[in-house]
């Protein structure tokens, strides 16, 4: 049998040079992780440029990939059904009377879209057309509002239902169910440090307050709310109670987002149905060519034994399973700097796995470690997507808003430092309600 021509040294290099290179030179993400493989496939006597084509194709032959466009579409047909209005007039019953109302209440809607989307591009997208200009309008400064509303949207990773979860579980062979259950702790956490960051901003500068709501107001917004709510209970609860699959749940979501817009808010008409599926083909376009690059690249550090040949090394540092955490955080949180968060999983999960199981971490705390540490890299240069999205909405560069955001995030790091040294701030959940999830 032939040698490969290439040692897992020189493949390496190569694969991570050219793609670093493509970067460089503002290639789209998506066709660098393609293109970089190219150089090897046509040098590799055993391998041909055809196998990207396979390697890529390949990957979209899975039934739980499918659950993406579903959610996609969840978040788009509830934005365009008066969902997100009745939302916020929750959200200002709960928090408006707290410094910084405003920034409040787009956090804690934040947390309400979390659980309906799984999207922290939508979140991005719609929560920016809404608050960045009425805050600013309001007396807050143009780069705080940006801040906080793109640091916010990263919610929607963490809390479930995450599309991040739904790949991470199809790739690193994960109960969905299990990291839904122990994404809501860690996600609360983070919309707490959220809020408590607002609070000290908004005490400091003087932002506005509005007054208390009254219970009748409470008790009024809410009932208007609980159908939209529903949505996180009927797909958490038909997964773990085993009525259907991740995949299939997307599908439920969707006809109920469908039916609740139409029937109950009937807000939905035909123009905004043809509006929700355009922008919904356009990211799910974005998010699955980004998987299929990403699997053909990661299919060449598996044929080339990279993974094995970085973490040899590693393996005997000793570090154990706190040690593994952190170095787990750190990769992640440098490579969620360069790389969507999806093909992240896939080559960066998967190459981390082995080093996982030497020192026995819960399969479950890796994820949440991994998706928590990728949404940093969601608001941080130079890939920043919902930081991007948010000034772009906002019609400033990226380095308007870079400051207050980096400020957004040192609470939030103080909660994944709490996630890795406490396994059970993701476990909790978990082990609580569906313990078999977690054997």
């Amino acid at each position: 049998m032939m040698q490969a021509m290439l040692t897992p040294g020189m493949a390496a290099l190569a694969l991570f040079g050219a793609f670093f290179v493509l970067l460089v030179l503002r290639v789209p993400v998506a066709f660098a992780l393609g293109l970089a493989c190219l150089p090897i496939l046509v040098y590799e006597p055993r391998l041909s440029p055809m196998m990207l084509f396979n390697e890529t194709f390949k990957s979209y032959n899975s039934f739980i990939l499918l659950a993406v466009p579903l959610f996609l579409l969840t978040a788009n047909l509830m934005g365009v059904g008066g969902i997100t209005d009745r939302l916020v007039l929750l959200s200002r019953t709960l928090v408006g009377s707290m410094p910084g109302a405003l920034a409040q209440i787009n956090v804690v809607l934040s947390v309400f879209f979390a659980g309906i989307s799984g999207s922290s591009t939508a979140d991005a997208a719609s929560q920016s057309k809404i608050f960045i200009d009425a805050q600013t309008r309001e007396g807050y400064d143009r780069s705080f509002s940006i801040a906080v509303t793109a640091v916010s949207s990263v919610l929607a990773v963490i809390i479930p239902p995450s599309i991040l979860m739904v790949v991470w579980g199809g790739v690193i062979s994960t109960s969905i169910g299990a990291l839904y259950l122990a994404g809501i702790v860690p996600g609360l956490l983070i919309a707490g440090a959220q809020m408590a960051t607002v609070h000290v901003y908004a005490v400091r500068r003087k932002y506005p307050v509005y007054p208390r709501s009254t219970l009748r107001e409470f008790v009024v917004a809410a009932l208007r709310s609980v159908p939209a709510l529903m949505t996180p209970f009927i797909i958490v609860g038909g997964i773990l109670l085993g009525w259907f699959t991740p995949t299939e749940s997307a599908a439920v979501a969707v006809l109920y987002a469908l039916a609740l817009t139409t029937f109950v808010y009937r807000e939905m008409n035909l123009k905004r149905l043809v509006e929700a599926l355009s922008e919904t083909g356009k990211l799910s376009a974005i998010a699955l060519f980004c998987v299929g690059t990403a699997s053909a690249f990661g299919w060449l550090l598996a044929y080339y034994q990279i993974p094995q040949a970085l973490l040899a090394n590693v393996s005997n540092w000793g570090l154990g399973i706190v040690g593994v955490g952190f170095l787990i955080a750190a990769v992640f949180l440098v490579t969620g700097c360069f790389l969507d968060a999806i093909p992240a999983i896939i080559i960066v999960g998967v190459t981390l796995q082995p080093l996982v199981q030497s020192v026995d971490m819960h399969p479950i705390q890796f994820a949440i470690i991994g998706i928590t540490s990728l949404a940093f890299g969601l608001v941080t240069p130079p890939y920043g997507l919902c930081l991007m999205v948010a000034c772009s909405v906002a019609k400033v560069p990226l380095r308007f808003a870079l400051k207050d955001t980096m400020i957004m995030l040192v609470p939030m790091l103080l909660v994944l430092v709490a996630i890795i040294l406490w396994p059970q701030v993701s476990l909790f959940m978990p082990q609580l309600i569906s313990p078999e999830l977690v054997k």
